[in-house]
């Protein structure tokens, strides 16, 4: 009897009963961005509530100013516009969106929503604040947009309150089965 060595699976206590490692891997590969753009987010969204200056009007450092100051080099100047109606509440309108967004991603609660918003935020910085980083590289609103999408696409399979609501669901209707 011969007996061949699976070299592509480590044994189940390694890979989370019997699947190969590479499967246990992709499972898991984006749970590190998850935690970055949610702790990153988060520490965004306070930051701005916490500035004393930034939710202001006017003034050094406050968002009414840095909206006027890239308002002619942005890609969108009518969003610009927009926001300049009220910066204030749009400075709190974006700290809270940091703030509901990077929760969303941290914990995996209704991930693709919050990935979509963060996708959303990084859009619209990227197409005002960042435009004119020259070369675009230098702008780092666009790649957090592309950080974004996987998620969007993908969600929070693992360790997240997404997937104990689905495994529940599961367990559910199973049992009425």
């Amino acid at each position: 009897m011969t007996h061949s060595m699976r070299t592509d699976t480590y044994p189940p206590y390694l890979d989370g009963g019997g699947r190969g490692w590479r499967d246990t891997a992709t499972r898991y590969a984006l749970v590190p961005l998850r935690i970055f753009l949610g702790v990153t987010f988060i520490y965004a969204g306070l930051d701005k509530l916490t500035d004393s200056a930034f939710l202001k009007d006017s003034g050094a450092g406050s968002i009414g100013d840095t909206m006027r100051a890239v308002r002619d080099s942005s890609a969108i100047p009518a969003l610009v516009d927009l926001s300049l109606h009220n910066p204030v509440g749009f400075g709190y309108a974006m700290a809270f969106g940091e703030l509901a967004v990077g929760i969303g991603a941290l914990f995996g609660l209704l991930t693709r929503i919050a990935a979509l918003g963060g996708a959303l935020i990084s859009l619209s910085l990227w197409l005002t604040v960042s435009w004119a980083a020259s070369p675009y590289y230098y702008g780092n609103d666009l790649a957090y947009l592309m950080a974004w999408l996987p998620l969007v696409l993908a969600g929070a399979p693992v360790l997240s309150l997404d997937a104990v609501w689905r495994n529940r669901r599961r367990q559910r209707l199973g049992g009425l089965d």
